[in-house]
């Protein structure tokens, strides 16, 4: 589960950066940064609240999101669709999700007609309690034990509950392939990778190691699965890591990205940066991987796009905000990248999402 709602928190410190590079002329943030050599024609899709995890249908003709913007009547984050031969500026998009509970982690079915996501609204139609502030000041993510993950239409109608364990079930993502679908659960007792088939039989555990285990995607042929991990190896890290989920939480500050086969076998760390590596995606040629990094932050911020091939090699920049880049998706047909940042949000702490065409 990707945490858009705690960015708030974080951000005080990157609304204090230094100056950024503007384009030559210009007074206003930028919503393309000149070194953002890989980005074209950016476009802006939304415009207040916070919006992020915007994920390509099939067919390349929608996005599906998550959201948290009162002027929708969305207090906590629910589920949207942009259909974006339609996209307005300023209109609401149609709501896909009950609005009841908080939803997170959708994602289109190869159909275009159904989507899955996960949602807490069984165990209670009201936002569940964020928790409040650390006073040891660490940061951290709730992981609601009424998560379940659902089968939905696009009229915000439920079809099937595709989840039905005790705890956690969320962040599910479908394979490229339209075969399966990957997601975390807490079943075992830490939170672990499963795969399931679409209509949610044949789960299968992929990963056993100690640590959270999240964010998982399949490479464009279906064959491999790229995710975002935390190891804790001391004795006080364990009990840390282990004390922390007791209480239903996670601290999310030092990830680094792993990849496996399907079946979980192969597996292997990917990266070794430091602080958080996450919200990976696989380029579309199958040899990179696309993920969000604040490794050259000292203050947790900022958070930018990075590009690194399968062996490790050929770190790359590819945007250069002042606070925060994240949740990138390649379409399907490769040509497009869409991605949430706080770019270009007049000073606030406003997520939006944006679209870019990808040059290689």
């Amino acid at each position: 589960m990707y945490k858009i709602f705690f960015l708030g928190a974080l951000l005080s410190a990157a609304l204090s950066c230094k100056s950024v590079k503007l384009p030559e002329g210009s007074n206003e943030p930028p919503v393309r940064y000149t070194e953002e050599k890989h980005l074209k024609n950016v476009r802006q899709l939304t415009f207040g609240g916070d919006n992020a995890e915007a994920y390509w249908s099939f067919d390349d003709s929608k996005l599906i999101f998550q959201a948290t913007n009162t002027i929708w009547g969305a207090e906590c984050d629910q589920i949207y669709i942009f259909d974006l031969n339609k996209w307005e500026k300023g209109k609401t998009p149609p709501l896909i999700s009950t609005g009841k509970g908080r939803t997170t982690c959708s994602y289109f079915m190869p159909d275009g007609k159904s989507v899955v996501y996960a949602s807490t609204h069984e165990g209670g139609t009201a936002c569940p309690h964020s928790p409040e502030r650390r006073a040891d000041g660490k940061y951290v993510w709730p992981i609601y034990k009424d998560f379940d993950i659902y089968l939905g239409d696009t009229k915000g109608n439920i079809i099937k509950k595709l989840t039905n364990q005790p705890g956690y079930d969320a962040e599910a993502t479908v394979s490229p392939k339209g075969d399966k679908i990957v997601f975390t659960s807490m079943r075992s007792g830490d939170l672990e990778l499963y795969t399931m088939n679409l209509d949610g039989s044949e789960v299968k555990q992929i990963t056993s190691g100690l640590g959270y285990d999240g964010g998982a995607f399949f490479s464009p042929d279906g064959k491999q699965i790229i995710f975002r991990a935390s190891r804790p190896k001391t004795d006080a890290e364990i009990k840390e890591y282990k004390d922390l989920l007791a209480e239903g939480l996670v601290q999310p500050t030092q990830m680094e990205l792993h990849i496996c086969d399907a079946d979980g076998s192969n597996l292997r760390k990917l990266t070794n940066l430091g602080n958080a590596n996450w919200a990976p995606f696989f380029h579309p040629s199958g040899k990179k991987v696309i993920f969000s990094s604040n490794h050259k932050s000292k203050r947790g911020f900022p958070f930018n796009l990075f590009m690194i091939n399968l062996d490790g090699t050929g770190l790359e920049q590819i945007t250069f905000d002042t606070a925060f880049d994240s949740f990138p998706m390649f379409s399907y047909d490769g040509k497009k990248l869409v991605f949430a940042s706080n770019r270009n949000n007049n000073g606030t702490r406003d997520t939006n999402l944006f679209i870019a065409d990808w040059v290689d």
